[in-house]
């Protein structure tokens, strides 16, 4: 079994904000997803718009995505980890994820990007920068121990940070 099929939160923009394109695989790439273009450089932006319930493009899916693998997914291949452990470790991530936008729809913030990961890194920002300036609520103070919780979680599971 692999954890990927039950996870996908590198796909889905909790892990990682984009995914960078080698030259050679870009026009490959073009003909089966919108990528942006910044001075002959290819990537694409978090969520991946091919993730629905599981890579639709598989594939032909560019080298990084297929070359990536998480702490988690290594953990489970030395089996460090059992894998019924790894996906409760997915989700209680999910569960994370999900209890900070539900409080970010209840306190309308308006972020910019349409990837968790750099809403987290935006959000993450905005709220240090209250704390310094002592401006910062309550709420907002929970809000910024959710964020470093989900970060703990994501360096500790995953071997990757937010910020």
């Amino acid at each position: 079994m692999n954890i990927c099929l039950a996870c996908g939160s590198c796909c889905d923009g909790t892990l990682i904000g984009f995914v960078e394109l080698d030259p050679e695989e870009m026009p490959a790439i073009k003909k089966i997803m919108a990528i942006e273009e910044e001075k002959g450089n290819g990537f694409f932006l978090q969520p991946c718009k091919k993730y629905c319930d599981g890579c639709t493009v598989y594939s032909q899916r560019p080298k990084h995505c297929a070359k990536f693998e998480c702490g988690l997914l290594k953990s489970v291949e030395k089996k460090e980890v059992e894998f019924d452990a790894a996906v409760e470790i997915v989700k209680v991530v999910r569960q994370k994820r999900k209890d900070i936008e539900v409080k970010l729809v209840e306190q309308n913030y308006a972020l910019q990007s349409d990837s968790f990961y750099f809403k987290m890194v935006e959000l993450e920002k905005q709220l240090q920068n209250k704390k310094v300036d002592l401006s910062i609520t309550k709420i907002q103070q929970e809000l910024l121990l959710d964020l470093q919780q989900f970060e703990n979680i994501l360096a500790k599971n995953f071997g990757l940070t937010l910020f």
